[in-house]
């Protein structure tokens, strides 16, 4: 059974996530962290729990969502894995992130291309990605629908979805990836979102004012 540890980081209030099993091998996801205090604290987490991380995963290439890519890549040894239509996102990070007050923010390309539909081993465990685009062109979210729980980056949260003003991003494409993708998984499952508390499917499909479907 897969554990699922939230730390939260930088000043966007950020959800890191690391997803663990019983062989302690585990996957570290959109790693948040900046200052040197946040990068101890992840490393520190991980070492308290004898974890051994095998690999690092991004949902999407905006910049609190990658802050910690570099910090994590290179002090656990471990291939950065991005979805493939987010290389133009991560790339341009540099360009821009002195002006959110990242510029120390340390540049570093992906290992791994993700492919829609692609699983993503670690342990005895698995992540199956999907393909949500919307908020940026090439999200994706990271799915076990056995344990029904989702690792959502910025598609969908408690209440609301994730913003389209963004460059490569559009409401309707986001609308339409929701309910095509996520709102075809069980009621029951967990969305763990990028930022702010976990949801369930149901809960929304019920009562997100953007996106819930009419009873």
């Amino acid at each position: 059974m897969i554990s699922i540890e939230t730390l939260v980081f930088n000043i966007f209030e950020e959800n890191t996530y690391i997803l663990h099993d019983e062989t302690k091998e585990c996957v570290i996801i959109d790693p948040g962290c900046y200052k040197p205090e946040e990068e101890h604290f992840l490393q520190e987490f991980i070492t308290k729990k004898s974890l051994k991380p095998v690999a690092l995963l991004n949902t999407h290439c905006h910049i609190d969502h990658i802050l910690g890519n570099h910090f994590v890549k290179n002090t656990f040894g471990i291939p950065l894995h991005i979805p493939k239509d987010e290389e133009s996102n991560l790339n341009s990070v540099k360009t821009y992130g002195s002006f959110y007050g990242f510029a120390k923010y340390k540049e570093i390309k992906a290992d791994k291309l993700i492919d829609p539909d692609q699983v993503i081993k670690f342990g005895d465990s698995e992540l199956t990605a999907l393909f949500v685009p919307g908020h940026t062109k090439g999200h994706m979210v990271f799915v076990n629908e056995n344990e029904k729980f989702c690792i959502g980056g910025d598609v969908l949260f408690n209440g609301s979805i994730g913003r389209t003003d963004l460059p490569g991003g559009d409401f309707d494409t986001l609308i339409d990836s929701i309910h095509k993708k996520l709102f075809s998984l069980d009621d029951a499952t967990i969305v763990y979102p990028g930022h702010g508390p976990t949801t369930t499917i149901g809960n929304e499909k019920k009562s997100n004012p953007f996106c819930a479907i009419q009873p």
